[in-house]
């Protein structure tokens, strides 16, 4: 697209121009060969009254004081002895004349036709000059549309394609230009009313899942003594024992249902090193930040590693710019450290903080500090959960959030206690 773009832009630049410059350089052309007509006749003239001055005094003209006067130009004078004077050098290829009469003289100037044709070359090599100016200055101006068009486009697609894998959140992202911006609004809109219902989903088979969950454990041990207590013959026995594995294996149905509801995908979590999410975060959001007059800054320990999901992680994140962009007000700070339990990324401002209020429930299900969805922490810290992370307030005003992970000797020990089993 942005190669048709700066295709169809230069093409119809270079049309105007060149619909400019051809008859421009005629123009030109024309009036440099018809200015030195003009100049000839002109020149003929005025030897012809400057030549009767000397006759009148019975005198010759003087070919140098002529020569002087004229130096582009070669002359002849016919004087009324039918003799010929000459000035200047006589011209060597085609000419430019033009003769004068008067009484008995007569004055033919001559101008080498080369000179002329120079001076037009020049000045349509001027011309040709600013129509390659032209070409560039919309050759550059092209490229430039195409990008300001383009890049937004893509950005869009990406946002698109987010909405797409689940990555349900608003990008807040404005582009100067209204058609976009009503697409970019709409796609935020949509990530709202996406995320909604993810929860609300995910919500719904939680639900269901707990509720099964609790018959189905009943029934299980019901028929387990059902099959102890049985003194019939096999038939009862047999019969129980298929109830029991359907039973069985509708449990493990359930709890995997459970399991997804409750976003437990900590098989994905590995040792990832955070300095590259962090810096990935701080590059899409720094140019969001810097339109408010906001800078982003990190600081503190670097190189750690940490047992997330990277997609998480970023998430999570996100979640939290998001806020300080909306609720908070100046530098925004991400400090990384490591304690002896965690690893933990701490995001604050300088904003005035969380109301008193919402500080105990900052994190519950549609609670918001005004102009969000309640949404956003919450589904952070169901994020952070899924790794064995946390997400808490640790100080409100100014609000200060930290995302504490799991270190990954933590993991690796808890690997192999796993592998060998109890003592």
């Amino acid at each position: 697209m942005r190669r048709r773009l700066v295709l169809s832009t230069l093409g119809v630049a270079v049309t105007a121009i060149l619909l400019l410059g051809i008859p421009l350089a005629y123009v030109v052309s024309k009036l440099i060969y018809d200015d030195a007509k003009q100049g000839l006749d002109t020149a003929a003239a005025s030897l012809v009254k400057e030549v009767e001055v000397p006759l009148g005094q019975g005198r010759r003209p003087d070919p140098a004081q002529i020569s002087g006067a004229y130096p582009n130009l070669y002359v002849e004078i016919r004087l009324p002895d039918n003799t010929v004077e000459t000035a200047g050098l006589p011209p060597s290829g085609p000419v430019m004349s033009s003769t004068s009469s008067r009484g008995n003289v007569t004055v033919t100037v001559h101008r080498q036709y080369s000179e002329v044709r120079d001076d037009v070359l020049r000045q349509l090599m001027l011309i040709a000059s600013l129509v390659l100016l032209g070409v560039a200055i919309a050759t550059g101006m092209a490229i430039l549309l195409a990008r300001r068009l383009t890049l937004p486009l893509v950005d869009l697609a990406e946002t698109a394609a987010g909405l797409g894998t689940g990555n349900a959140r608003p990008r807040r992202r404005r582009y100067g230009i209204s058609e976009v911006d009503t697409v970019a609004e709409v796609l935020d809109s949509s990530a709202v009313r996406i995320a909604d219902l993810l929860a609300a989903s995910r919500e719904f088979a939680s639900d269901a899942s707990h509720q099964l969950r609790t018959p189905l454990t009943a029934l299980t041990m019901r028929l387990e003594e059902m099959i102890e207590a049985a003194d019939y013959p096999d038939v009862v026995r047999e019969e129980g024992q298929a109830a029991l594995a359907q039973a069985e294996r509708l449990v493990a149905v359930v709890e995997q249902l459970l399991a997804r509801a409750r976003h437990d995908r900590t098989g994905q979590a590995v040792p990832t090193a955070i300095d590259l999410v962090i810096e990935q975060q701080v590059e899409e959001w720094r140019p969001i930040f810097a339109k408010d007059g906001r800078q982003l800054r990190i600081e503190g320990e670097p190189d750690l590693v940490a047992v997330v999901t990277p997609s998480c992680m970023s998430q999570v994140l996100a979640t939290l710019l998001d806020n300080s962009l909306m609720h908070g007000e100046g530098t925004v700070t991400i400090h990384t450290l490591m304690t002896k339990q965690n690893v933990i990324i701490e995001v604050g401002d300088e904003g005035p903080g969380v109301p008193p209020e919402l500080a105990r429930k900052i994190f519950e299900r549609n609670v918001s500090g005004g102009g969000g969805t309640g949404l956003g922490l919450y589904l952070a810290r169901s994020l952070a959960a899924v790794d064995g992370g946390r997400l808490e307030l640790v100080q409100p005003k100014p609000a200060l959030f930290a995302y504490l992970m799991r270190r990954k000797e933590d993991a690796q020990l808890a690997s192999e206690r796993v592998v060998s089993g109890p003592v």
